[in-house]
């Protein structure tokens, strides 16, 4: 079956194999090109019938996001970019349609201060039996990860024993999001916490594979480290929901905050330093995983936690006056 179907399905075809061959990967390409030919199909269009109405109808049919919408608009945009050059229509007939308003998502940041709190808080809830004492444990030690070296929740969860390189103060995570294998130096207030630890199963003669143990031979549950984080939260008074106001949402305390909260305030302290933060971008990129470094570059455009709390409050008393 041929991914597209309209009338419009051999410059389609051509528009796709022109961004593939300069290196764009074929999933991102043909969705809403694919999505385009169907609808040209569904309503029978021809060559007259592509005029802005038609497309500002398209634009209404999309109940998607509005960041979404946006996104289809501006790859069939570039599609009639190429077609002018090609000299196969005279004019792009999106030219002049406007975006829609886009809503912004600002992730919740910890404060140093507040990231610390949290982690006390965890660690306060340890029980000391023999039975639950090293399974807490080890959720303590996922959330410090999560804190201290900037990971994802399940990067720490799915460590085995042989990924960690004592001997390097080292961590090799492999099979990450974007399927990129990182080594990654640990603080070492970490490693001293992991040691002790490893020290206190090897004890025990545990013959658990992963790095953190959970029960019965298998690793720590996303969703109990979750709990348990969210717990913490809440004990120290920063639990909220996530808010919308305007076109901006504000995001709740989550686990990724952490992640989120370590770039920023990494970023302050060079900062802080007197060096541009701009020159570590490479280098947090890398050790945090990210494909691009554009990536990590967007977290010079986000609030830090002082900033994010007057920015609340700022869009907050915005919308009551209107």
């Amino acid at each position: 079956m041929r991914p597209f179907e309209s009338f419009m399905a051999k410059n389609l075809e051509a528009y796709a194999a022109y961004r593939r061959q300069r290196g764009y990967a074929k999933k991102g390409i043909n969705p809403p090109l694919v999505a385009f030919d169907r609808y040209l199909k569904a309503h029978e269009a021809s060559w007259d019938q592509l005029q802005p109405a038609f497309f500002l109808q398209l634009r209404a049919s999309i109940s998607k996001h509005p960041n979404t919408a946006n996104k289809i608009l501006s790859n069939l945009r570039s599609f009639f970019d190429f077609l002018v050059r090609r000299q196969i229509c005279a004019a792009n007939p999106l030219k002049d349609i406007p975006p829609l308003a886009e809503r912004y998502f600002v992730p919740f940041i910890f404060s140093t201060e507040q990231t610390d709190r949290v982690l006390k808080t965890v660690c306060a809830t340890i029980r000391r039996d023999q039975t639950n004492f090293l399974f807490d444990l080890g959720i303590y030690l996922a959330i410090v990860m999560l804190a201290r070296c900037g990971m994802r929740i399940n990067e720490p969860l799915r460590l085995c024993r042989h990924h960690y390189r004592a001997d390097e103060g080292s961590v090799y995570i492999e099979r990450t999001k974007f399927r990129k294998d990182r080594l990654i130096p640990l603080p070492k207030a970490v490693l001293a916490d992991l040691d002790n630890y490893l020290a206190a199963r090897n004890c025990l003669s545990d013959q658990n594979a992963y790095l953190l143990a959970g029960r019965n031979a298998q690793p720590l549950k996303a969703q109990r480290v979750r709990t348990v984080f969210h717990r913490a939260v809440e004990d120290i008074g920063l639990k909220q929901p996530r808010r919308t106001m305007g076109n901006m949402t504000f995001g709740s305390p989550v686990p990724h905050s952490l992640r989120h909260s370590f770039a920023i305030n990494t970023l302050n302290r060079i900062k802080a330093r007197g060096i541009c933060p701009q020159q570590a971008l490479p280098v947090l990129a890398a050790y945090m995983g990210h494909r691009k470094y554009q990536y990590t570059a967007a977290y010079l455009k986000v609030k830090d936690a002082d900033d994010l709390a007057g920015l609340i409050a700022f869009t907050k008393s915005q919308l009551d006056v209107v």
